[in-house]
């Protein structure tokens, strides 16, 4: 099944596990046991929480040797938030409508004429 990236993006940031998870990854690269050790779950919970977040794109992982480095990667992170900014847009928008509102209802019941008298 195929599903558009947003949307897996959004199924991996849905879970808290994984949110934190890349909390900690926020500050830097880290290994699967680094991420594991806040959370009271197995190795492979942590694997599979990996396994989503590498699939929505959020993150890479790497091989040092025996070592294999998770790491952020923004550029979804992007996405999601040029997706949001469309509906930050109109909410302010109908917040200053809401504002001119309540300004020019203010202004009517100074005048005198809002309030009935």
């Amino acid at each position: 099944m195929q599903t558009d990236p947003l949307s897996l993006t959004f199924a991996a940031l849905a879970d808290p596990t994984r949110r934190a998870i890349l909390e900690q990854l926020s500050h830097g690269e880290a290994s699967v046991n680094a991420l594991a050790e806040p959370f009271d779950i197995s190795l492979p919970a942590i694997s599979r929480h990996l396994k989503v977040l590498e699939q929505a794109g959020l993150i890479s992982r790497g091989r040092e040797a025996q070592w294999r480095p998770c790491r952020l990667e923004g550029a979804q992170l992007r996405t999601v938030a040029d997706w949001l900014e469309q509906y930050r847009r109109h909410w302010e928008q109908s917040f200053d409508r809401m504002d001119d509102y309540i300004s020019e209802l203010k202004q009517e019941d100074a005048d005198g004429s809002g309030s009935g008298k």
